[in-house]
């Protein structure tokens, strides 16, 4: 049974990968070149020269720095702010708690285009739009994080946090020195994820930027697209420089998400 296992695996694998090296072989080809076949892909010559005709003749690395910015200012603020509302929701006594767990709770069951209306009125009042500011502080709010971090506090155990208050640590010690050491993965898992969705996400930042300076990398690439549709070697070298990140972030972190998943899933 184990050998199925790894043939059903192998093939999955391929089939995931072979996307990625069409795209890698296609991005070093010269253009104009026949890309038809499976023998087209790798009968040379090949070449970087497009790569570098892209990064001058595009604002593309731009794109790419501010996408990397807002993913990052996102991503920590966000984790912040959901990791101390979890500790909060999951360890401190205080009124409302359990309907306030549920309302954090109903943010899940609104889709986002629901509130898009009134977010965008609101930060058109506070004159915020083509901002970094404007793609940002909108996109801080995020119940899941809340709920799974929560679901990781909850399994600490108390007896462990009433020690530390008798040796004189105080809620800043506890949150920093006992809460999240211990729940590193989902910490790091909900990083990653949050990073990702950040870099991925279209629809803010259609609606609150214009400026082409400030475009992030899922605005500014369909642009770039209409200009070579008729070409394949261009659009490979776009997508490329815009996957690599994620690819990387993904290879290196790869066991943190996977068992900050998992371990959520047992959790919750």
């Amino acid at each position: 049974m184990k050998w199925l296992y790894r043939i059903v695996s192998l093939i999955a694998a391929v089939v995931f990968l072979v996307p990625l090296v069409w795209m890698l072989v296609v991005s070093i080809k010269q253009e104009g070149m026949k890309i038809v076949t499976l023998v087209d892909w790798f009968t040379p010559p090949y070449s970087f020269g497009v790569y570098g005709q892209v990064i001058r003749e595009t604002k593309l690395m731009n794109w790419v720095w501010n996408s990397f910015f807002v993913a990052v200012v996102i991503t920590i603020l966000t984790v912040v702010m959901a990791a101390m509302a979890g500790f909060a929701m999951s360890k401190m006594p205080f009124r409302y708690k359990t309907f306030m767990f549920f309302v954090i709770l109903a943010g899940l069951l609104i889709p986002g285009e629901a509130v898009i209306i009134p977010l965008y009125q609101t930060a058109k009042d506070l004159h915020i739009l083509n901002t970094y500011s404007g793609l940002i502080f909108p996109m801080l709010a995020s119940p899941i994080a809340v709920i799974i971090l929560k679901s990781f506090f909850d399994g600490v155990p108390n007896d462990l946090i009433e020690s530390v208050q008798i040796d004189g640590g105080g809620t800043w010690r506890i949150f920093m020195n006992i809460m999240l050491p211990l729940t590193r993965p989902a910490v790091a898992s909900m990083l990653i994820l949050t990073f990702i969705g950040s870099w991925n996400n279209f629809l803010w930042p259609f609606l609150s930027v214009t400026d082409d300076k400030l475009f992030t990398l899922p605005m500014g690439i369909p642009t770039l697209m209409n200009q070579y549709s008729t070409d394949y070697v261009k659009p490979m070298v776009i997508n490329t420089i815009s996957s690599l990140p994620i690819i990387i972030l993904f290879l290196i972190f790869e066991r943190q998400i996977v068992k900050g998943i998992s371990l959520s899933g047992i959790k919750g």
